[in-house]
């Protein structure tokens, strides 16, 4: 079957056989569609008629809350590649709707992403009858939608298991009950990397909001303490995508989107605000939000609690819940963005310029990536080999800083050239511009060398890869990175230093999200030796597939 890169899942079962038939649904539509999943709900439509059928408003009720919660977790099982969006344009209490003259759609809404097939799980009698129901299902979602003109369409309904259903469908629908909703609702979050628990909060707040949806994305001090929090996407950019959903699943909302520099943002001075959605986690965190609008003289909200989506795929270091800390974690050892081509660089032996602060555990991923094969060049060696009585360097760093720095037999005193630069950025750089130049030539050499070996891979290890220039040395850039505190527990039980000193050594060097900001790949060692161990091995597998993908392009006529 031919694969889409966006669909729309027409869902046309009553809503209580629905949850049964989701995942079924979701696995078949996942071999038709390859990136985005428009889900628009329409239970009792009859496709079959042979008529023209037209969209209508559905009510809003709490079977609805369930089920959305239902389809996001299972797409997270089956389609995890799918960037899954229910769409809310047709459901509206029944007294708003009577309001409305044209219906759920006046006009075909536009879409983030033109719909290039739409799918049903309408139950077809015989064969005979699928061509009145896909042309039926076509017109239906050009009614409702801005489609590409080469609509195609696929009934899913013989690929499903059969469901066993009451007879009484009508009347169990009919029983329903309705969802309260509210004129005005907020939510706050981190929103990194929309996941399925995000969208299962932002659908379930734009169906119950009637008129203005209030969204508070946490920004700056709120983002210190999160699991890998360099790897959090910019602010901008998570806005950006908050945008683009919620313009999808309820266009006729007014979204207000602002930043947060504290746990409460405008929940608690806003006096049109009536709801807020909250998970089982962030319960107490609604709680503390009336608690302040009771001190500023404000009426509590209405606590609409949701459940955490279980994450059925978590490893042993990440959470049971779907999160965006697990995601980050899932990027470790992946490729982040793509290398910059490096037309000078010879094309073999492939190399990793690996980088990281103090205490970051750089230097023993590159052992370990020694252990898989790699040719490890150690900079901070070379280092010491620049100062070598006789090299270039050696002269040129007596003629600058005098030759009291040398000891007795005449090598450099390192101590003493520190004393020298220490605290003076001006000297310091006089230094590196003798010494790196040389170091970069003895990393040439050993590249050479190891391509002389036959070897494939190199790993220049060099904690100042970044500051230095070397990036041309190198294929791609891999960071090593560990929460601060925890580099500076390692630094004060490594060298015997006081915190503060760690501290001080820390700040002196690039910031973590400095370097990431240039890595193509990324590692944490801030877990468990075989933790570690794993990332290195996935991140050393997927270089492998590149190299071998670059060898066969550089071979192909």
């Amino acid at each position: 079957m031919s694969m889409f890169s966006t669909g729309i899942l027409v869902l046309t079962s009553p809503l209580h056989i629905l949850p049964l038939r989701i995942a079924p649904v979701l696995t078949s539509a996942a071999q038709v569609v390859e990136r985005t999943l428009y889900v628009h709900l329409h239970p009792g439509l009859n496709l079959g008629t042979g008529g023209q059928v037209r969209p209508a408003y559905i009510p809003p009720v709490v079977d609805l809350c369930a089920l959305i919660s239902r389809l996001y977790s299972n797409a997270a099982d089956i389609c995890a590649h799918l960037d899954i969006r229910v769409l809310l344009s047709n459901v509206r209490a029944h007294s708003a709707a009577l309001s409305g003259n044209n219906g759920p759609f006046p006009t075909p809404q536009m879409l983030s992403h033109s719909p290039e097939v739409v799918l049903t799980d309408f139950p077809i009698q015989d064969s005979g009858q699928s061509s009145l129901v896909t042309q039926c299902l076509q017109k239906y979602a050009g009614h409702c939608y801005v489609c590409k003109p080469s609509l195609s369409s696929v009934l899913l309904y013989p690929q499903l298991k059969e469901v066993e259903e009451d007879d009484d469908r009508g009347g169990r629908d009919a029983q329903l009950k309705p969802l309260e909703t509210f004129s005005d609702v907020v939510v706050g979050g981190t929103f990194d990397r929309l996941h399925g628990a995000h969208k299962t909060l932002l659908n379930i707040s734009c169906l119950m909001a009637n008129r203005r949806f209030v969204i508070g994305v946490c920004d700056q001090e709120l983002l210190k303490n999160k699991v890998l929090k360099e790897l959090i996407e910019p602010y901008d950019q998570r806005v950006q995508k908050l945008q683009d959903f919620l313009n999808d699943v309820k266009p006729s909302l007014k979204y207000e989107i602002v930043p947060l520099s504290d746990p409460f943002g405008p929940s608690i001075s806003d006096p049109e605000l009536q709801c807020i959605v909250v998970s089982e986690e962030t319960r107490k965190g609604g709680e503390a939000v009336n608690r302040k609008r009771l001190e500023n003289g404000l009426a509590e909200l209405v606590l609409y609690e949701i459940q955490l989506l279980k994450d059925a795929h978590h490893a042993d270091i990440e959470e049971e819940k779907i999160s965006s800390s697990s995601l980050r974690t899932r990027l470790l050892g992946t490729l982040l963005k793509p290398p910059s081509p490096q037309p000078d660089l010879p094309l073999d032996p492939y190399v990793i310029g690996l980088t990281g602060g103090s205490g970051s555990g750089k230097s023993s991923l590159a052992h370990r990536l020694e252990g898989l094969g790699a040719v490890r060049i150690d900079c901070d060696q070379l280092g010491h080999e620049a100062y070598l009585p006789g090299t270039s360097a050696y002269h040129k760093v007596i003629q600058e800083f005098g030759p009291d720095i040398l000891n007795e037999d005449k090598s450099i005193n390192r101590r003493a050239l520190g004393g020298k630069v220490f605290g003076n950025q001006e000297r310091l750089k006089a230094l590196t511009d003798i010494v790196w130049p040389e170091i970069a030539l003895l990393v040439k050499k050993r590249i050479e060398q190891a391509k002389e070996q036959g070897k494939s891979v190199c790993v220049v290890d060099a904690a100042v890869l970044l500051e230095a220039g070397w990036t041309y040395l190198v294929h791609e850039v891999w960071v090593a990175t560990i929460p601060e505190e925890e580099a500076v527990k390692r630094i004060v039980q490594r060298d015997g230093v006081k915190e503060e000193d760690a501290l001080r050594r820390l700040k002196s060097q690039w910031p973590t999200a400095k370097l990431i900001e240039h890595a193509n790949v990324v590692l944490c060692t801030l877990w468990e030796p075989d933790v570690t161990q794993r990332q290195v091995l996935k991140a050393w597998t997927l270089l492998q597939q590149r190299i071998q993908k670059r060898q066969e392009t550089r071979y192909s006529p």
